[in-house]
């Protein structure tokens, strides 16, 4: 095949990317024109004779991949195996909720169970103080916070918030506020029943909640809490 080697003055300059795109419509190209491909400057090694082995060049492309491939697949099964332990745990405090026998028992259950059960250091929850909150005066554990606190600590609203760093004065976690270094914070939607409240996991190492988790799990968790206390300050109970 000849080559026509005199510019043409009147066509556009071809970039690499022009190039690029004819060849990849075009895979057949250096088949045809092996004579092209021996002067190529290529990221493969040299033979003697001239011969560009591309051959080393896709073996060491594959084996990138394949290694990228592999690490993304055990990110995954890591991912997996994370979310199934939580899922787990949920359910398993979902299920000791339910259990309870009256309001003063699942008070119990939260602050003691549920910290084991969800495997962090502390749990707390608390209602803000208006009249549907005096029934939840009577709980072990239970913490009162002043109209309004809730909606400044997760924003109105909200239903979740995490806190990376945790600064708390002791209105949540009292003599345990020291320790507490990052916290997932769930709101308790109120009733006619019950006031707003909050469910608060707690953690002693900073960093464990943080902005971008998964919080479906947390507020499941908290929507039951809400409901099974409506169900135990209600006339009926």
């Amino acid at each position: 095949m000849s080559y026509n080697n005199r510019p043409d003055t009147n066509a556009t300059p071809l970039d690499d990317q022009d190039v690029g795109q004819y060849l990849l419509d075009n895979p057949g190209f250096f088949s045809r024109n092996p004579e092209v491909l021996v002067k190529m400057k290529t990221p493969g090694e040299e033979r003697t004779d001239g011969v560009v082995d591309f051959q080393a060049v896709m073996v060491d492309r594959l084996r990138d991949e394949i290694q990228n491939l592999a690490a993304c697949t055990q990110d995954v099964i890591a991912t997996s195996r994370v979310n199934m332990t939580y899922l787990t745990r949920t359910h398993a405090s979902v299920l000791a909720l339910l259990s309870a026998q009256d309001a003063a028992h699942m008070a119990r259950i939260i602050t003691d169970d549920l910290p084991l059960l969800l495997d962090v250091e502390y749990v707390a929850f608390g209602f803000e103080q208006n009249i549907k909150a005096e029934a939840a005066l009577r709980l072990p554990g239970v913490r009162m916070f002043p109209f309004g606190y809730i909606d400044t600590q997760i924003g109105e609203g909200g239903d979740v918030y995490l806190v990376r760093d945790m600064l708390d004065d002791g209105t949540i976690f009292a003599d345990d506020c020291a320790a507490v270094r990052s916290a997932a914070i769930a709101r308790l939607r109120p009733s006619i029943h019950t006031a707003q409240g909050l469910l608060v996991l707690g953690s002693s190492t900073p960093g464990t909640f943080h902005p971008g988790q998964g919080t479906d799990l947390l507020n499941f968790l908290a929507r039951v809490t809400e409901k099974l206390f409506v169900k135990w300050f209600s006339p009926a109970s």
